[in-house]
């Protein structure tokens, strides 16, 4: 559930399931205590199937063991506020378990997890932020529904199976199947179809717009990453990063070097939101209608974590920048004439491409500035919407 690999509702459903699995158990008495993405067992497949694993720190509810109270075993991150206080582990502890793999799954980013196992107990204590904070897009009774299942107190938290309830509810799934937890859910293919779109498009544009490919060959790479997108993004993803290194080494070797230094980054900081690795590349497709300012708007609808709408936000407005240098048009957001050359040809290594790279910002500083600008936009975007609410 971690991986980013769900979308909303396919995250939804098998937390539901979880929660039943839970739920079952609770009713004879017996407690999880380990709720953690290593313990949830996803199957393959079109239908949304989960197994719940590892009952090694179960306990019977009415038993007296010495692991039921005092310690904190298990994954720190997943263990509510009162057993880090040293009291009762009970069915209360698995519901607030599961909704932090929910809060982490829809909103790209762990409510807790900090640098030291001493903050991560802090923020946990401290209580998670509102769900909405981070996806105002989502229903209001399933973001209250998994607060709920975070609150630090207990005994205010819905039990396992009425927060199931809540959750099909909030997304209008009403059909169960009394036989089995098993639900067959087909995943919508829009979020896909649009990703492996834009991961077409920015292949054919750096391969038609860096001279090295025999004619013809762009349309076909398109055509490839469009198909591995589709069938995974991550791999796509990696194909259309990959695509521009031969030409860009074409023109300088330093230079085919830097950006495969940063591809690798990008592709690790795209990891767990592979559907929006690409977002970037808005940016340039923006720039000739003079629209980049649009941006923030246009990201913060599909990138769901802060960091990675400002990564993506800034490198777009970059990338727009690279863009009109190679149309021979005007810079982004009044940034100003494009240079005749930059000097990378002469460039032979990455530093030096890097130092080419980072005297042409500093000869127009309102391009990063911009960039910044943009990019915290964007990341504050859903909070301001929030308030506004």
């Amino acid at each position: 559930m971690r991986g980013g690999e769900l979308d909303d509702r396919s995250a939804i459903e098998a937390g539901a399931q979880i929660l039943e699995g839970l739920a079952h158990a609770h009713a004879h008495g017996v407690v999880h205590r380990d709720v953690k993405p290593a313990n949830v067992l996803l199957a393959d497949g079109d239908e949304i199937s989960v197994r719940l694993l590892d009952f090694g720190l179960a306990r019977m509810e009415e038993a007296e063991t010495l692991t039921g109270v005092g310690d904190v075993p298990g994954t720190l991150a997943y263990i509510s506020p009162e057993r880090l206080a040293g009291g009762q582990s009970g069915p209360a502890g698995d519901v607030w378990a599961v909704g932090v793999l929910l809060w982490e799954a829809l909103a790209g980013t762990h409510p807790f997890w900090a640098s030291s196992l001493l903050d991560t107990a802090r923020s946990i204590e401290a209580g998670a932020p509102p769900l909405a904070s981070m996806r105002p897009d989502l229903p209001r009774r399933l973001t209250g529904a998994i607060d709920r299942a975070l609150a630090p107190e207990p005994d205010r938290r819905p039990s396992a199976a009425r927060l199931a309830q809540a959750l099909r509810l909030a997304f209008e799934e009403r059909e169960r199947r009394a036989s089995a937890p098993r639900i067959a859910l087909r995943r919508p293919r829009t979020d896909v179809l649009l990703a492996a779109t834009g991961a077409a498009l920015a292949t054919g544009w750096s391969t038609t717009a860096l001279p090295f490919y025999p004619h013809g060959w762009p349309i076909g790479l398109a055509a490839l990453v469009f198909l591995a997108t589709l069938g995974r993004e991550r791999i796509g993803i990696a194909l259309a990063l990959a695509a521009p290194i031969f030409p860009l080494g074409n023109l300088s070797l330093g230079l085919a070097l830097l950006y495969s230094g940063v591809a690798v980054v990008w592709l690790a900081l795209s990891w767990r939101e592979p559907r929006s690795g690409l977002a970037f590349v808005l940016g340039p497709l923006l720039a000739p209608v003079l629209a980049v300012g649009l941006l923030p708007l246009a990201i913060g609808r599909i990138v769901r974590s802060p960091v990675r709408r400002l990564a993506q936000t800034a490198a777009g407005v970059l990338t727009a920048a690279l863009a009109g240098r190679l149309r021979g048009s005007g810079l982004p957001l009044g940034a100003g004439a494009p240079p005749h050359t930059l000097g990378l040809a002469e460039a032979r290594d990455p530093f030096a491409v890097a130092g080419v790279l980072l005297r042409f910002l500093e000869a127009r500083p309102a391009l990063p500035l911009a960039a910044l600008a943009l990019g915290l936009a964007a990341a504050a975007l859903p909070y301001a919407a929030a308030r506004g609410r």
